[in-house]
């Protein structure tokens, strides 16, 4: 029973297995296949899948019909609404199916509800979408010339993608006279082409063959695809050198310098390499004395002169040469050079100098003798007639003997030793020759010195500034002059010219260096005093006889802060600096209450004053005006003001050590009753003090007036000795006199003005070094003397009012 009972269970196990395979059988048994061309647009219908499996179309999108594939690009997809196969992208065969004669694309598709698994087969068709292409553009082959024909040079094939016919069919070679091409077939492995050598190679005729070979696949039309192919016939020696030239004859000078070339011969070699390098040598044959005059560059072909060549010795030479190239087996050529010795004129005239006088003295007549010269030449004939000249720029020339060949070198216009010293003469002789032959020979002649020239001064005239208070006995300045001369003709002495005119009084005190030039001043200058003052130094040389220069020499003086400011009001009995002042207790602010004055001898800086309070009582009631001295009240007094004020004024110059002085004045401050009362008494004191001050101002302006007339007269005299120096001076005083005197003085030296002024300078002017500040040198106006004489108290009004 139980056997049975398995026996049972086995067969419908069976029969279950057998329904199963049924099943599956009929699931994927069911395949449809389609066609289609490579590269097809996108969206290209390829078949109704739901169709073709009978499948109703209705049910594809509720059974999710789909293609199931692991790419994330598919090349198809199905439409759910009506079963179409469509195309998703281009489809390359070539890159589908690589290397692959049929391209067959299998696709999966799904259906659920029940479980349906369809296969659909699609094959792409080939076109014909590629040319064929070589793996290389180009082949470069090196044949020898000496390769035989028949010949194979095997190449590698083109490659085409595409399939069957579309693939390469053929090979074609362009057409040529000297190879030719094979195909040979290998199956699977394609045609190969080979290239097959049909006539014999020659370098010289052609160096080189380009070739193209094209491949044709079987489309139609069909594509093509080339390689070229660059044939490079490599040489063998298979010529011997030529020369170029079939006679080498050549003329060559006698007595050419070693080296010169001679000629220069050329042989080519039709080979390549070291078959058609070209080499030169001498036959051995030749005769071994050649050797010795002769060499040949064994690059250049180059015939050079190695020894002496004389015309008298041999006239004519025959060189043979050898061209060799360099292949293993050398080919040479032998050529015979022809070289004409030509006779030329190869002695040049010789000079000889006789009686020669090597200096001459400067002062010597046209016409005189230097020296004696003779020329000779060893040739004959017109070789030997010799023609002497020399430079004309110079004074000296050649004069012809009677004797043949000689010369006399003679002087032919003055000499000038200052000038040039000496000459370098070349004395040239050239013969009749051809070619000219000519020597040359240098003599130098010294020209002697003379004494004909003056001593120079270097400045004419010379003008110096010397600062007041010099220290006697030290040197002031120097004058300089030369002498063109030379030796004790240059060798200069100097001194003062000394007379007796009271122009030239002050030489007494000036001292000189006879051999610098420097001058001393044996005394002190003072400024106040003296101002300026001229003379002259005269310059002898110790020539025989002797000459002499002089020169005009302009001292000014320069001031210097040597004076203290001297108190003119106010003024006491005794002579103190002291005074009283009594005004009215009701006066306003601004009250003038008295005027300081004072003087100061110097000039300039040195001479401006300026006042300020050294002391006062008190400085709310009264100030002081610094440049003119005025005393002014600053408000009205008041009933507790004191009645007595003192006031201690300074007055200092403005020099770079200034000086100074101090006056008092008592300020009283009285009822305006006590004033009218006291006015009768002081009026008789102020006029005395008034008359005691212009006095003092009478004597200034009178020294003044007198110091300027006498300048006056001495710069016209100046004016008059010497018209090359331009010299004016004047001293002026302002009449309005303000508390300062104001001092000027003008003059001119060369192409300037000069002015010597009060406290401010002119815009404009130029303060002339060491100077002190003092003096101005004004812009040139030189035009009438209204305009010199308007511009000189313009500028001078200016200074004193400032």
């Amino acid at each position: 029973m139980e056997q049975r009972k398995r026996d049972r269970r086995a067969a419908r196990g069976f029969l279950f297995g057998c329904v199963v395979a049924v099943l599956l059988w009929s699931v994927v048994s069911a395949q449809i296949r389609y066609s289609i061309s490579e590269e097809i647009n996108e969206g290209t219908v390829v078949g109704n899948i739901a169709k073709d499996l009978g499948i109703d179309k209705n049910t594809l999108k509720a059974r999710k019909y789909r293609i199931v594939s692991a790419s994330a690009d598919p090349l198809f997809h199905v439409n759910q609404n009506d079963g179409i196969l469509y195309v998703s992208r281009k489809i390359d065969r070539e890159e589908v199916c690589v290397q692959s004669s049929t391209c067959l694309i299998n696709l999966k598709t799904v259906l659920e509800n029940p479980l349906e698994v369809h296969y659909v087969g699609v094959e792409v068709m080939d076109i014909n979408d590629h040319p064929p292409s070589f793996p290389e553009k180009e082949k470069i082959f090196e044949i020898s010339e000496s390769v035989l024909p028949g010949a194979r040079f095997q190449l590698k094939p083109s490659i085409d993608p595409d399939s069957a016919h579309f693939s390469v069919q053929q090979y074609k070679l362009s057409p040529n006279d000297h190879f030719r091409l094979e195909v040979k077939d290998r199956g699977e492995d394609g045609r190969i082409p080979i290239l097959v050598v049909q006539k014999s190679l020659d370098r010289e005729a052609a160096g080189s063959h380009s070739l193209v070979l094209t491949a044709l696949d079987g489309g139609k039309p069909p594509k093509s695809g080339n390689m070229n192919i660059l044939i490079n016939v490599l040489d063998i020696n298979d010529n011997a050198p030529v020369f170029t030239e079939d006679v080498y004859s050549i003329m060559l000078n006698e007595n050419v310098p070693v080296g010169t070339t001679v000629i220069q011969v050329n042989a080519t070699d039709l080979d390549d390499g070291l078959n058609g390098e070209v080499i030169y040598s001498f036959s051995n044959s030749m005769n071994k004395n050649i050797l010795y005059l002769f060499d040949v560059n064994p690059s250049t072909g180059q015939v050079t002169v190695k020894g002496s060549i004389d015309y008298e010795e041999k006239d004519r030479y025959v060189v043979e040469i050898e061209a060799s190239d360099k292949g293993l087996v050398p080919l040479t050529t032998e050529k015979s050079v022809i070289i004409k010795i030509v006779d030329i004129n190869d002695n040049a005239p010789e000079i000889e100098v006789t009686s020669f006088s090597s200096s001459i003295p400067e002062d010597s007549r046209p016409g005189t003798t230097v020296a004696l010269i003779s020329v000779n030449d060893l040739d004959s004939g017109l070789n030997g007639k010799v023609i002497c000249s020399m430079d004309e720029n110079v004074p000296f020339m050649l004069s012809p003997s009677l004797e043949d060949k000689m010369y006399s070198l003679v002087t032919k216009s003055p000499l000038d030793r200052e000038k040039q010293s000496q000459y370098d003469l070349t004395i040239l002789a050239k013969d009749a020759g051809q070619p000219r032959l000519s020597s040359e020979k240098t003599i130098s002649v010294v020209v002697s010195d003379v004494n004909d020239n003056s001593p120079e001064f270097s400045l004419s005239p010379y003008t110096f500034y010397v600062t007041e208070g010099n220290d006697p006995g030290v040197s002031v300045f120097s004058v300089k002059a030369s002498d063109h001369d030379e030796n004790d003709n240059a060798l200069i002495s100097y001194h003062i010219l000394r007379h007796g005119s009271k122009d030239n009084k002050m030489t007494s005190f000036l001292n000189i260096n006879s051999d610098s030039g420097e001058i001393l001043a044996l005394k002190s200058f003072d400024f106040e005093t003296l101002k300026t003052f001229q003379f002259q130094v005269v310059a002898t040389d110790c020539g025989t006889p002797s000459l002499s220069g002089n020169v005009t020499v302009n001292v000014f003086i320069l001031d210097q802060n040597d004076n203290a400011p001297v108190i003119l009001y106010p003024v006491s009995s005794n002579g103190s600096a002291e005074g009283v002042e009594e005004i009215p207790r009701n006066v306003n602010a601004g009250h003038l209450v008295t005027k300081v004055r004072a003087y100061d001898a110097d000039i300039g800086y040195n001479g401006w004053l300026l006042f300020s309070l050294q002391e006062v009582t008190d400085h709310s009631l009264f100030g002081l005006d610094r440049y003119t001295g005025q005393i002014r009240t600053l408000r009205s007094f008041t009933e507790t003001d004191e009645a007595e004020h003192k006031l201690v004024i300074l007055v200092k110059d403005n020099g770079n050590v200034s000086l100074s002085a101090t006056a008092t004045v008592i300020v009283r401050v009285v009822e305006p009753k006590e004033a009218f009362a006291a006015s009768d008494v002081q009026s008789s004191a102020k006029d005395d003090e008034e008359n005691n001050v212009t006095l003092y101002l009478m004597i200034t302006l009178g020294s003044v007036s007198l110091l300027f007339v006498i300048s006056i007269i001495v710069l016209i005299a100046m004016q008059c000795s010497k018209s090359t120096t331009d010299y004016t001076s004047k001293y002026l005083q302002e009449t309005n006199y303000d508390g300062t005197l104001c001092h000027s003085i003008q003059y001119r030296s060369g192409d300037k003005r000069y002015m010597l002024v009060g406290p401010r300078m002119s815009i404009g002017s130029t303060i002339v070094p060491g100077s002190n500040a003092n003096t101005l040198v004004l812009p040139d106006r030189r035009g009438t003397s209204e305009e010199v004489r308007s511009d000189y108290f313009a500028t001078l009004n200016w200074f004193c009012s400032h």
